[in-house]
């Protein structure tokens, strides 16, 4: 909160003000806490794991809200939870109608909150969801335990390493940004919401409003490089140079993201007659955008045609890969049911056959299969039910369906006029505001990690 506070100190802003007054409420709150819960070494259990990772996200929310609600904008309670929500998400769903007159601290303080959340989700998804057993997640416990191919000696080292990382690449995006034309208080906003796929931007028609093919390229570089796992950057680093590639995550991530590319660049070019290379451009930024939960636009694309809108939604449900910043289900978990399919096939033809059940060479237990198909289940049932409540407010098929999914998926814009690239989320009703900052919520944290909170075996010795 200071640092948006010394800014606009800087430009004589008033609203430095609001974000004193918030620093000051969260400093004595959190510093009571503190002081009356204090205990080293802090041990937790796993209960008190679910617990401290669910509410963690719903006060570190409710504090950020807090600068939103006093500044110049005056935002409701339910607004500023909201746009706070969506910024420690990563979501970018904005109820901000017009960006272009709203103060620069705010700006400031939206992409810090989405940068802040974006190193929040990498830990979390390396250090604390591979230990809760969420989605498949252990699958990657040895990436951050003590254990077999351990990249760092300890989780602390990792975390250091990861955190350094993310500081680089955020400094060299806006470095290149800066060299593409765009100005200082842009390239650092657009520079921390690309690295966290978080997709906030500064304008009311995002990147779109740069027209700069060069911009255009260098964030659908860096969206990309938000959307891998950290600790391959790590491993590179290290002297492993096959890291990156040997993943097959990686591998499979980046080829089918070439092949929306092209697809699309080709039917940019067949159907609405658009030059090739810009075809090209416009489909890998705006693809790369969705597919990586970024949210990121530099043109209407629900304009494309139905068919575009059609896979566009689609593509709202991949996500990039586990330990990066990206949303939605993530490559490794369509893997697995890929896997999954290929032994039931053959288990139909030849009964009998002894078929190894192995994910990147190493092998998947029922554990492991059980937990992604609870995932993916629940994560279609949350996106038809939150679908459900928004429609009973009098939404139409499109927004409904759409804001659900971009909600569950940490996205950010939906399709049609209301909430798509063109639109945004203010004009919504303050329920279905709430209906989504909590589907936003349960998506970041791979639903399991609250929904456990609400079993009855939960709350018993």
């Amino acid at each position: 909160m200071l640092v948006p506070m010394v800014l606009d100190l800087a430009i004589h802003r008033i609203d430095w003000q609001a974000f004193a007054a918030s620093a000051c409420i969260t400093l004595f709150i959190g510093g009571s806490l503190l002081l009356t819960c204090w205990r080293w070494p802090i041990e937790l259990s796993g209960r008190q794991a679910f617990l401290l990772t669910t509410f963690s996200w719903v006060s570190v929310a409710f504090f950020a809200s807090l600068p939103f609600h006093f500044s110049e904008l005056h935002f409701e309670e339910t607004d500023a939870f909201f746009e706070a929500m969506s910024a420690l998400t990563t979501t970018g769903s904005t109820i901000i109608e017009n960006l272009e007159v709203a103060p620069d601290g705010v700006l400031l303080w939206r992409s810090l909150l989405q940068w802040i959340g974006g190193i929040g989700i990498i830990g979390m998804g390396i250090a604390v969801l591979p230990f809760l057993r969420v989605g498949g997640m252990q699958l990657f416990r040895s990436e951050s335990s003590d254990r077999s191919d351990k990249v760092m000696p300890r989780v602390t080292d990792l975390a250091v390493a990861i955190a350094l990382v993310y500081v680089a690449l955020t400094l060299l995006c806006f470095s290149l940004l800066v060299l593409c034309g765009m100005g200082v208080f842009d390239a650092v906003n657009h520079a921390m919401t690309t690295l966290s796929t978080g997709g906030f931007s500064t304008h009311n028609t995002s990147i779109g409003f740069y027209g700069n093919p060069a911009i255009e390229w260098t964030l659908t570089g860096f969206m990309i490089a938000g959307a891998l796992p950290f600790v391959r950057y790590i491993s590179f680093l290290k002297g492993n140079r096959g890291a990156l590639w040997r993943d097959k995550q990686i591998r499979v991530f980046i080829v089918f993201l070439v092949g929306v590319w092209v697809s699309f660049a080709f039917w940019l070019t067949i159907m609405n007659h658009v030059e090739p290379l810009d075809a090209l451009r416009a489909a890998a930024f705006n693809t790369t955008s969705v597919v990586t939960t970024t949210g990121f636009a530099s043109a209407d694309y629900t304009a494309w045609g139905d068919l575009a809108v059609a896979v566009f939604f689609v593509l709202t449900l991949a996500g990039g890969c586990t330990g990066s910043t990206s949303g939605a289900i993530k490559t490794f978990r369509f893997q697995i049911m890929w896997i999954v399919l290929k032994i039931q096939l053959t288990k139909l033809y030849s009964p009998n056959r002894v078929v190894p059940v192995e994910y990147d060479q190493k092998p998947l237990g029922n554990d492991v299969l059980l937990s992604v198909m609870g995932f993916i289940f629940v994560y279609g049932m949350s996106i038809l039910f939150i679908a459900v409540l928004l429609g009973a407010f009098g939404l139409d098929l499109d927004t409904a369906v759409s804001g659900a999914a971009t909600a569950v998926g940490n996205v950010g814009p939906g399709l049609g006029g209301t909430i798509g690239p063109a639109g945004n989320f203010g004009g919504l009703p303050d329920a279905v505001k709430w209906i989504l900052a909590i589907g936003m919520m349960l998506g970041r944290l791979e639903f399991f990690t609250a929904l456990v909170l609400l079993t009855g075996g939960f709350w018993r010795d």
